[in-house]
């Protein structure tokens, strides 16, 4: 086989291992079918506060909160969700509260807190904002959540940190935004597979239209 043989085929095999992701509209409609895991990241801080003993889980003083800004980007999303009527299964978030206060105002409901998705730059202040996707480990753990299929005609819903979604994801996604979600396809068997991105605005969007 000749070398441009060769690179035609690993071109086609490439395109074969992710699909094109669906248009957004597309994609949010989708989710009233069921059978999406959705990966948030938390909305907006308040950057006057510091994490300094952030994994002191119930010390509310040792680690950076949600703004009101935070607040309202997350129920606007939880209204749109609301609105669209898009079917709710579990919820996962970090252990960190900023998470957990996101994804409640998102899901409109209760969270279940799991150490995969609490922020795998411990805190680190250079880690959060070069976000490398080094830690092998922690993506793993947020993966093979995002493999686990959400029960028949629901979407699971997960809120985790910037550092953790490139862990997982590459560091090509370490651009995510405040409250965008990357959003998987969950397998009948293997792996999920990558659906697209829904954007904060994405959401206000489609419920308006």
């Amino acid at each position: 086989m000749n070398v441009l043989c060769r690179l035609a085929l690993v071109v086609c095999l490439a395109g074969m291992s992710r699909p094109a992701a669906a248009d957004t509209p597309e994609l949010i409609a989708s989710l009233k079918q069921g059978g999406f895991v959705l990966i948030f990241r938390h909305t907006a801080t308040d950057d006057s506060q510091k994490d300094v003993y952030p994994f002191k889980f119930d010390d509310m003083n040792a680690q950076r909160q949600l703004s009101d800004q935070g607040r309202d980007m997350a129920r606007q999303i939880g209204a749109a969700v609301k609105e669209l009527a898009i079917p709710i299964g579990n919820v996962y978030t970090s252990r960190l509260n900023r998470a957990i206060e996101a994804g409640k105002l998102i899901s409109g409901g209760e969270v279940k807190p799991v150490d995969a998705l609490t922020d795998s730059s411990n805190a680190s202040a250079s880690g959060m904002a070069n976000p490398t996707g080094a830690n092998a480990k922690a993506g793993q753990s947020v993966r093979q959540l995002v493999d686990v299929p959400p029960k028949a005609g629901t979407n699971n819903f997960l809120v985790t940190h910037k550092t953790n979604i490139a862990d997982a994801f590459g560091k090509e996604a370490g651009d995510v935004q405040e409250g965008e979600a990357f959003v998987y396809k969950a397998g009948s068997s293997g792996p999920a597979t990558f659906a697209g991105r829904i954007k904060r605005a994405d959401w206000a969007a489609k419920a308006g239209n």
